[in-house]
């Protein structure tokens, strides 16, 4: 299905005579939708449907990722359902990847009657999605987003459920610290290979900024950027090569992530690790590619509590809707920007965008999937409670090894050599 492709049905999955199987199909079908497309969640207590904007990057370099994102959107109609939350309709947009398009999908989707904006993965797009909603007075939940300024330049419309970069950095670090204790192997020297786009700079920047301040028992020699969207990256491994490291970290996205790691085995790069924070090396795209060769490599990132009621409700889910799929942050945040509009909804009693705002300021949800402790929001917008977690790669599955607390494996580090791969 296109960008192009068009609503043509409306379905009410609240009726007797939609079965699950029948809603798990017109959902899928839908996941890729470029424009507007609804589904229903209803409560008799709600007059009205609240219309969610889910604005999404679903064609483009980004199309897998958006799919995968509007899934855990998809997961939450039923699961929400289930716990009691109103009735809510979805209106699909498709920004191509494209931070041009994100801003006037924003405008699009609100012209049409959306009362919220969930989105949008991409950093570059959701600050220009916000800057929409700033202006029209609609609040936006992100479900993906590190760039920094989003939640300090005074916006009083944004609501992120998803850590900035110098959070994202600082736990990397703290969980960089716990593996090397818990391993006995300490890099002393890193090279940091990142993409050159809003996030993977935001990042960087923040990570060199904070480096000192956490006093790492090793130094960064080297940092490449590069262009995500390259068709070759061989020229920029070979760099990292030369500057002999003992381990990489990279700030990554999925198809580059694939070439990253079939030229490091091309030529023989095999540092003690890599450690990745970012989308891309732990997608089911990502393993299915790469094989063998994507095992051990470790993320550093915001993850699920499998642990938690509501993440065994949501995994259930996966393993009877999409069983060749793993739950991950796609997922897990995406599913809980929908849950923060069905609250904010049903304390507000009203889709008027300012009640929903008002709504959103005190939201303080502790029945969710992420390791975060409860959703609540800071004045700028920002929920402080969001954690990262260290995901390894093991035989196409991503195990979590750390925190201790939700881990479900030991590590493996240093990573095996290319050639002892099973």
């Amino acid at each position: 299905m296109t960008d192009k492709t068009k609503q043509s049905k409306t379905e009410n999955i609240s009726g007797p005579k939609i079965s699950r199987r029948q809603f798990t199909a017109g959902a899928a079908a839908v996941g890729t939708a470029a424009s507007v497309g609804p589904f229903y969640i209803k409560n008799a207590r709600a007059a009205a449907p609240l219309n969610v904007g889910v604005l999404l990057p679903r064609s483009g370099g980004q199309a897998q990722i958006g799919i995968d994102c509007q899934r855990g959107a998809d997961a939450a109609l039923p699961i929400l359902k289930e716990l009691g939350y109103p009735e809510m309709k979805f209106m699909l947009g498709d920004f191509e990847t494209k931070v041009d398009i994100a801003r006037t999908q924003t405008a699009k989707l609100i012209d049409e009657g959306a009362n919220l904006i969930v989105g949008c993965f991409d950093s570059g797009a959701t600050m220009a999605a916000a800057q929409v909603c700033e202006q029209r007075n609609i609040p936006l939940v992100v479900n993906i987003a590190a760039v920094p300024k989003l939640t300090s330049i005074g916006l009083k419309w944004v609501f992120r459920n998803f850590p900035h970069g110098p959070m994202i950095v600082k736990d990397a670090f703290l969980n960089q610290k716990a593996l090397f204790k818990m391993t006995g192997a300490t890099p002393k020297t890193v090279t940091l290979m990142h993409v050159n786009d809003t996030f993977g700079s935001s990042l960087a920047g923040a990570l060199f900024k904070l480096a000192p301040k956490f006093k790492m028992p090793y130094k960064i020699v080297e940092k490449i950027s590069y262009d995500p969207y390259g068709k070759d990256l061989s020229a920029e491994v070979r760099k990292a090569k030369g500057a002999k490291a003992d381990a990489l970290w990279v700030v990554s996205r999925l198809n580059d992530a694939i070439l990253m790691t079939k030229e490091m085995v091309k030529q023989r790069f095999e540092p003690m690790g890599i450690m990745s924070t970012g989308p891309g090396w732990y997608d089911q795209e990502y393993l299915k590619a790469t094989g063998k060769f994507g095992d051990d490599v470790i993320s550093l990132v915001p993850w699920h509590d499998s642990n938690k009621p509501l993440s065994k409700t949501l995994e259930s889910y996966f393993a009877k809707n999409h069983p060749e799929r793993q739950v991950n942050p796609n997922h897990t945040y995406t599913f809980e920007g929908i849950m923060i509009a069905a609250d904010a909804y049903r304390r507000a009693g009203s889709t008027n965008p300012h009640a929903l705002q008002a709504a959103l300021k005190t939201t303080n949800i502790t029945n969710n999937v992420t390791t975060a402790e409860r959703i609540a929001f800071e004045p700028n917008g920002q929920n402080k409670y969001v954690k990262n977690s260290a995901v390894q790669n093991r035989g196409g599955k991503n195990l979590v090894i750390l925190p201790e607390s939700a881990a479900v494996a030991k590590p493996i580090w240093p990573m095996r050599p290319w050639k002892k791969r099973g």
